[in-house]
């Protein structure tokens, strides 16, 4: 039980590093013109059973958020994740967002782009632009950027597969814009572990992937040291089926995984560590989702503490992205869908999200029009600036069934955590990378987690078709006096373009260059001792070298990765 002595004396804590941060110049009034404390704790004098565990903004566990001011200090950055045709029709989408207010970029990708094929392969066929931007060399990223100064811009790209190759072409454009490297900000996905767990976009077996990853650790923290080379998603293992618990269970796993990673690279966790940020989903159960994000800070800051040893703050902190649930929009009645994203995004905004993406009305059906897109920012821009939601850190804090699920959500996880680690051989057997990693690979060879998954999706699915689940428009309320909602098309002219366009660049480039970057690039692949391929692949991207090129000269080491069909 924490006495009242130790909570006063949290309280106090807290009040000199609230007093010495800096703070917004904003009203932090309710509507009506009450003043509100900066955040709200116990009464003085009572003593309250497992207090510790809540504690109080800014202080380890951190369950109450990584900053003593919480959103007084800074709000969430709004980044809208966009992408879709060819690099110039997105370039246009950003320049719209970040003129509305958005406060960075978040790319994303077409299909081929995704698994590392270039826009004239066979596999992309029909798949040019369509789920995101078409990416094949340096050169796009330069058209995707441009007038964007990315050395002032924050950038989050989502893409996990062919991720190395892509960061490199981001880090060319950036150069050719004049940028200090050294100096960029942003987030790469990089998960690759996600991938094999959810989503299935990867090139290789994991082993490699892990190669490639390590050497991103490796190149980013000692050259870009604010660059946030992984982001650990939940989001698609959540999107696939999986329940709250198993999204944040199986994210942090991969999470640790990454942390065995880094330490097995002989890299220093409190340097390595908080370039590692997370990427949740923000489903539409709102008491259940800000609990998950609530234990998910607590739980990463006690192991990244207890269990790897990390001595400062902010490598025990988890900084997250949160994106509301693709799957909880409908087709049916999509004017509804603006309700579900607005509750959504506001349990994670009392969840302490870091930043934020809100979906569009119409993502169920196509890529967004530039209204419903439009829309979709501005439901963030309500919550920040009419609500009050930003003027006290962890408002519900304390609340009696928060904390009860807060608590649950928590112990369920552990015990999936140790379910992982028993898969891989328990914590004394020999580990090539770590115990948590060796039981991810278990479980990925084995079909659990896709099992694990298939089983939770299956459950939702037998209680929406009984009518235990309701989804309004869908099974209940199906009725309705709306039409048909524009949607945006993308033309098969854009593959057409896009063909001819990257045929045109292969034919202006220096072909021997390009070669003579993809065979240093072959031979340091092959050799076990061939240091880091970073650099060897900015010399490609450099030379414009494509990403198809760039990913099938390194698999011609790697080889390719078959997931065993399970029933």
């Amino acid at each position: 039980m924490a006495t009242s002595e130790q909570i006063g004396a949290g309280r106090e804590r807290w009040q000199r590093r609230y007093d010495a941060a800096r703070k917004r110049e904003a009203d932090f009034s309710t509507l009506s013109g009450q003043e509100v404390d900066p955040a709200y704790g116990p009464p003085e004098g009572a003593d309250i059973p497992g207090f510790e565990r809540i504690g109080w903004p800014g202080e380890f566990p951190f369950t109450r958020g990584l900053y003593p001011t919480g959103y007084r200090g800074r709000p969430w950055t709004i980044r809208q994740f966009a992408g879709f045709g060819n690099a110039r029709q997105t370039n246009e989408r950003y320049k719209m967002i970040l003129q509305a207010g958005g406060g960075g970029l978040s790319v994303a990708f077409d299909m081929p782009t995704l698994m590392g094929y270039d826009s004239d392969a066979p596999f992309a066929l029909g798949e040019v632009g369509h789920c995101g931007v078409a990416v094949d060399s340096t050169a796009d990223m330069d058209v995707l950027f441009g007038g964007i100064p990315l050395q002032s811009t924050t950038t989050s790209m989502t893409i996990s597969g062919p991720a190395v190759p892509a960061f490199c072409m981001y880090l060319a454009a950036a150069e050719r814009q004049g940028a200090d490297l050294s100096k960029l900000n942003g987030t790469l996905q990089t998960d690759i572990f996600k991938e094999y767990i959810a989503q299935k976009e990867w090139l290789y077996p994991p082993e490699p992937h892990l190669r490639l990853i390590g050497d991103l650790m490796e190149y980013c923290a000692e050259n870009i040291p604010a660059f946030k080379p992984l982001s650990v998603s939940g989001y698609h293992i959540r999107e696939a089926g999986a329940t709250a618990a198993q999204e944040l269970a199986f994210t942090l796993a991969d999470g640790f995984g990454y942390v065995e990673l880094g330490l097995s690279r002989g890299l220093d966790v409190d340097v390595f560590a908080p370039g590692l940020s997370f990427f949740f989903d923000a489903h539409i159960d709102f008491f259940e989702e800000i609990a998950k994000f609530r234990a998910a800070r607590r739980i990463w800051a006690r192991w990244m503490r207890d269990r790897f040893g990390a001595t400062s703050e902010k490598a025990q902190w988890l900084r997250f992205h949160t994106q509301t649930a693709g799957v909880s929009l409908t087709a049916q009645q999509p004017y509804n869908n603006v309700v579900r994203t607005a509750v959504e995004a506001l349990s994670a905004v009392l969840g302490g999200t870091n930043s934020l993406h809100t979906n569009a009305l119409d993502e169920t059906l196509a890529l967004p029009t530039e209204q419903s897109a439009e829309i979709a920012l501005r439901t963030q821009q309500v919550l920040m600036e009419e609500t009050g939601v930003a003027n006290v850190a962890d408002p519900l804090g304390g609340s009696y069934y928060l904390e009860a699920l807060t608590d649950r959500m928590e112990a369920e996880a552990e015990r999936i955590f140790a379910k992982i680690i028993a898969m891989g051989g328990g914590e004394e057997a020999d580990h090539g990378i770590g115990p948590v990693t060796s039981g991810i690979l278990a479980g990925i060879r084995n079909g659990w987690f896709s099992s694990e998954i298939a089983e939770s999706a299956f459950r939702y699915q037998q209680a929406l078709e009984k009518g235990d689940k309701r989804i309004v428009g869908v099974n209940t309320a199906t009725s309705t006096v709306s039409g048909e909602v524009d949607i945006l098309r993308i033309s098969h002219e854009v593959e057409r373009d896009q063909v001819e366009l990257l045929g045109r660049r292969r034919g202006d480039r220096d072909g021997a260059a390009v070669q003579a970057a993809l065979d240093r690039l072959l031979a340091a692949v092959r050799d076990p001792a061939g240091g880091n391929l970073v650099p060897l692949i900015l010399d490609a991207a450099r030379a414009e070298a494509t990403l198809g090129e760039i990913c099938r000269t390194m698999g011609e080491e790697f080889g390719a990765y078959v997931e065993d069909p399970r029933f």
